[in-house]
């Protein structure tokens, strides 16, 4: 969107700048209209420059969202295994009257 914004910017100065050199202006010098004009386009190119850097950094930061994802998703499906085994493992709760009828059962 960034970028769309600046292409129409860029058109629009260029536009003025055609314009300046067929009119002129009574407001201003040409010379004026000239260096403001100069000083747009110069904004115009840092700012494309600052959006070129946050796009890469944006792809940056995407990519290390991907790879925690992937590693979240890993760490997960392990700790629900890890869970499952727990619950497995726990002995059952018995009562003392079972336990007294597996001793006696035993000996």
């Amino acid at each position: 969107e960034l970028e769309n914004q600046l292409t129409t910017k860029s058109k629009t100065l260029d536009e003025l700048k055609q314009s300046l050199a067929m009119n002129g202006s009574a407001e201003e010098t040409p010379e004026a209209l000239s260096l403001r004009i100069a000083e747009l386009c110069e904004k115009v190119d840092s700012i494309v420059s600052q959006v070129a850097q946050l796009k890469t950094s944006m792809q940056s930061v995407l990519e290390q969202w991907r790879v925690y994802d992937e590693v979240y998703a890993e760490v997960s499906l392990m700790t629900a295994r890890y869970v499952y085994c727990i619950d497995q493992c726990k002995p059952s709760v018995v009562s003392l009257e079972a336990l007294k009828n597996q001793v006696k059962t035993l000996q």
